[in-house]
């Protein structure tokens, strides 16, 4: 029986959201350049500062700082997965305020070209296992991942942003 009741506090929610930009320049944003992602979609993100590690790395902490269901968060990820050929990152969250109500949680980011014309999907997944049945599923999370999506997209549509990872700056 407490094999039923623990799989019931284990999840998966998964969106899909249509953007405009290329894969590539969409992933190297997220995975390579994530504290620009504040100037990108400054209602959602408000501060991402490198803890440990490089920029675009597995084993990277990063810090983030985000603005949720009407508060100011924390959140501490660890990237957990990197395969830049498939514009695919997933984030592990260590430390902060999803910690209160999930014991664990991964936010997945697969970016694919859309078939027969401009533009890409970006894919999200959202695995997690809730701390008791009271807490919600993060369907809230999956909504602001899309809304964040869509900022980076038109940031990216209307600024020059430098995309290529071996430029110095």
């Amino acid at each position: 029986m407490a094999k039923t009741e623990a799989s019931s506090l284990v999840g998966k929610l998964e969106a899909e959201v249509e953007i405009k930009s290329s894969a590539g320049k969409f992933h190297h944003m997220v995975s390579g350049k994530p504290h620009h992602i504040t100037k990108a979609a400054p209602g959602h993100i408000q501060g991402c500062e490198l803890h440990e590690g490089e920029w675009g790395k597995v084993g990277t902490v990063v810090i983030w700082n985000y603005f949720h269901d009407g508060e100011a968060k924390v959140a501490k990820e660890r990237i957990e997965a990197l395969e830049p050929e498939k514009n695919l990152i997933t984030f592990r969250v260590l430390e902060g305020d999803m910690t209160k109500e999930y014991k664990s949680i991964t936010f997945t980011i697969q970016v694919t070209p859309k078939q027969g014309g401009p533009g890409s999907i970006v894919h999200w997944l959202l695995e997690y296992e809730k701390i008791s049945e009271e807490v919600a599923h993060p369907e809230t999370l999956l909504q602001f991942c899309v809304e964040m999506s869509k900022g980076i997209d038109e940031y990216l549509l209307t600024e020059e942003v430098e995309i290529a990872p071996s430029v110095a700056f």
